[in-house]
């Protein structure tokens, strides 16, 4: 059987908030997968916000998003957040308990993913005591383990050093390869460099485009 395809399109993407100028304007992409595509840009210039618009948590006040084959969204947020007391295993293993797996075949596709980002020796070290860096790439863990169609993924290497971070990147264009689309926001230029396509959101900026 042919596995249905996946994309994720945008048309005249446009946003702003209540009460301020306009973030960004007239945005036209299509997302598939096979790479990573990144979200760059100066701090404030809306990559957060379209990551959100992505996700569907937020509606854009200008153009529109369709998805096609996209059931699970995953989402990995700049900062990483967990249960100071459960196991490093146990955040990774919660999206397959949801899913109706044995706790034993949860346990061991998680240890899998988790070796896919260096954390085998973190395994049943609670969350409390993993360093920024272990957190973060608990948190990618976490979310490649579910499975996503649509990986979004915000700043994943911020709080890590040059080598883990170049094996993040590594690992995130694997994924994409197997057919997740992957979407970055990210300041790091090492990251940006790893990406097959660049969405620029200084391009996009309505305040840039009109000022004198």
């Amino acid at each position: 059987m042919t596995e249905a395809p996946k994309l994720v399109r945008a048309t005249g993407l446009g946003h702003r908030f209540a009460g301020t100028d306009d973030l960004f304007g007239g945005l036209d992409f299509t997302l598939l997968p096979g790479e990573i595509v990144g979200i760059c840009g100066p701090s404030g210039c809306g990559k957060s916000t379209l990551l959100s618009i992505l996700a569907g948590w937020l509606e854009p006040v200008a153009g529109r998003i369709e998805k096609v084959g996209i059931e699970r969204t995953g989402w990995v947020f700049q900062n990483p957040y967990g249960v100071p007391a459960r196991t490093a295993v146990d955040h990774v293993a919660l999206p397959l308990l949801a899913r109706g797996l044995t706790r034993d075949d949860a346990e061991r596709r998680a240890r899998e993913v988790m070796a896919m980002f260096n954390l085998s020796g973190v395994v049943h070290q609670p969350f409390r005591e993993l360093s920024g860096g272990e957190a973060q790439r608990l948190m990618l863990a976490r979310s490649v383990c579910s499975a996503p169609d649509l990986l979004l993924v915000d700043e994943p290497t911020a709080q890590l050093d040059l080598r883990t971070a170049a094996t993040v990147n590594e690992t995130l264009g694997a994924i994409a390869q197997e057919g997740t689309i992957v979407v970055v926001a990210t300041h790091d230029p090492h990251t940006r460099a790893a990406c097959g396509r660049v969405i620029d959101m200084a391009h996009y900026a309505v305040r840039d485009r009109t000022a004198p």
